[in-house]
């Protein structure tokens, strides 16, 4: 197919010239006001939010409900889409009944602007504090609030929170933005905000609030006030799997429009939202693009973060371990989709909240066919990032609530002897990778510590069981579970097999013990 328009480039003007398979835009973005700000620009808010929203413009209900899309660290985003007007493909991409590929495009239209945050942060902070604002959504993952992940408290000694305390012209994290523009608008008299947060974290809204007042009562106990007193900060529950772009992702996408998409995003077609419904200055009507509103979110919020989240994560550090680069890849390992099924089935189901007319076991299976989606290549060395961030809302809480009903935690201690084995930074080959974690240097420490440990108590099950004590009780992460001994025993245990048995040894040997 010849490229068409300027360039060959995905923009306004060759966006009628698109093949009548790609869904396009069916709203009048010239008269499309901006009213939610989004900091966070990454491919999980293009697939995810601005989704949705397209499809609640499309109901022709509203013009205000246009996006200004920030990116907090890098150009490349805005790079990649300035020029094109904002606009990008989805490619909604799963496989049909035989197991072949197949995908469905669309392109996004509600992004109107795209900022980045250390070129310009006054307009970043105009754009909280313009009227029209009436949202403004994050999804900076879990190490962009800045906080202690065991606690949930914020951290003052965080570089971002020392800097943007001293400098409110020029902050550069997520909570120093949100307060600062939340004081311009008072300020100037403006009405309050939603602040929403759409992060993988529990009880996310609220978590938001307490990050923010803490930020704010440093600043001006009546800017804390008004915050408190007038702004909405809902909880949310989002699911959708968003793979990273590739290179080969963007020339079948192109070869698929006949124009070039410099930043397409790809996912998979399930879509999951569940939003309280509190706002402070109203909202699009998301119910359009699949969102939930309800009164409270939080027994959602449990469900995703430990039966998606959490069996993701065991899933991918065990899988970087073996070797298994794709998320498919280690689902078509039979210990592997045996393991994640009786995780799921028999640790983490027995401690979530009640959820009327839902099929918990159809749930799980579903999952399971998710994540063995064969058109998505989701990496596995993706969801094994930022471990430190993740692992006391995915799996450490679970574990908690298993020990408090005096219940056994095989699978969850293996998850966690998962993500302490990834840490030695080489997989069961040989082959080095990167630890990407904002604690890898203490971490790196940490494990140092623990084989010294593990040197000076001698062999066999007492080396394993000293080495366990150290890196368990660091408590950024695991808090007070280094305390508890059955915890620390079962996470030795699990690191003993991965160690002498390899992964697929390890999985195999877990089957065997709960078949006998």
């Amino acid at each position: 197919m010849e490229l068409v328009g300027e360039g060959g480039r995905l923009n306004a003007g060759t966006l009628d010239g698109l093949p009548a398979h790609v869904a396009r835009p069916g709203f009048d973005r010239a008269v499309l006001g901006i009213g939610i700000v989004h900091l966070g620009l990454g491919a999980f808010a293009r697939a995810h939010l601005a989704a949705v929203n397209d499809a609640a413009l499309r109901t022709g209900a509203s013009t205000e409900w246009g996006i200004c899309g920030v990116s907090l660290r890098q150009t490349d985003t805005r790079d990649a889409l300035a020029p094109q007007d904002g606009l990008y493909a989805l490619a909604l991409r799963d496989a049909d009944a035989s197991g072949a590929p197949r995908q469905r495009l669309g392109v996004i239209g509600s992004l109107r602007e795209t900022r980045v945050a250390p070129e310009d942060p006054q307009a970043v902070l105009d754009r909280i504090a313009a009227p029209g604002t009436r949202i403004v959504s994050i999804t900076v993952t879990e190490k962009g609030y800045c906080h202690d992940p065991a606690s949930g408290r914020l951290n003052p000694d965080h570089p971002d929170i020392v800097h943007d305390l001293a400098h409110p012209a020029t902050p550069r994290g997520v909570i120093g933005f949100l307060v600062h523009g939340l004081q311009r608008r008072r300020a100037a008299g403006l009405a309050p905000v939603t602040v929403m947060s759409l992060d993988n974290l529990p009880a996310n809204g609220r978590l938001l609030r307490t990050l923010v007042l803490t930020f704010a009562a440093r600043l001006d106990a009546g800017l804390a006030e008004w915050i408190a007193s007038a702004c909405t900060f809902p909880c949310s529950m989002v699911d959708r799997i968003v793979p990273r772009t590739t290179d080969a992702d963007r020339q079948a996408i192109a070869a698929a429009l006949g124009v070039r998409d410099a930043w397409p995003v790809v996912a998979e077609p399930y879509l999951e939202w569940v939003v309280e419904d509190r706002f402070a200055a109203g909202r699009p009507d998301w119910t359009a693009g699949g969102a939930r509103f309800v009164a409270d979110a939080a027994p959602f919020e449990t469900l995703k973060l430990r039966m998606v989240n959490g069996a993701h994560s065991a899933l991918a550090y065990l899988s970087v371990m073996a070797g298994w680069a794709t998320v498919d890849e280690a689902m078509a390992q039979p210990g592997m989709r045996r393991y994640l099924r009786a995780l799921m089935g028999q640790e983490i189901t027995p401690t979530l909240p009640p959820l009327p007319g839902l099929d918990l076991a159809a749930y799980g299976e579903g999952l399971l066919h998710r994540f063995a989606n064969p058109a998505l290549r989701h990496q596995t060395r993706q969801i094994a990032m930022d471990g430190s961030q993740k692992l006391p809302q995915r799996l450490l809480g679970t574990v908690r609530d298993r020990l408090a009903a005096d219940a056994p935690i095989p699978g969850l201690a293996l998850a966690v002897a998962g993500w302490l084995h990834f840490l030695r930074g080489a997989d069961e080959a040989g082959r080095v990778y990167e630890v990407q974690d904002p604690m890898a240097q203490a971490l790196a420490c940490r494990r140092e510590l623990a084989e010294q440990a593990a040197r000076q108590a001698g062999e066999g099950s007492a080396a394993i069981l000293a080495w366990a004590d150290v890196m368990t009780a660091f408590e950024p992460v695991f808090g007070d579970l280094g305390q508890e001994p059955r915890f620390v025993r079962a996470v030795g245990a699990a690191a003993q097999l991965l160690r002498s048995q390899g992964v697929a040894g390890a999985l195999s040997a877990m089957h065997r013990a709960s078949a006998g």
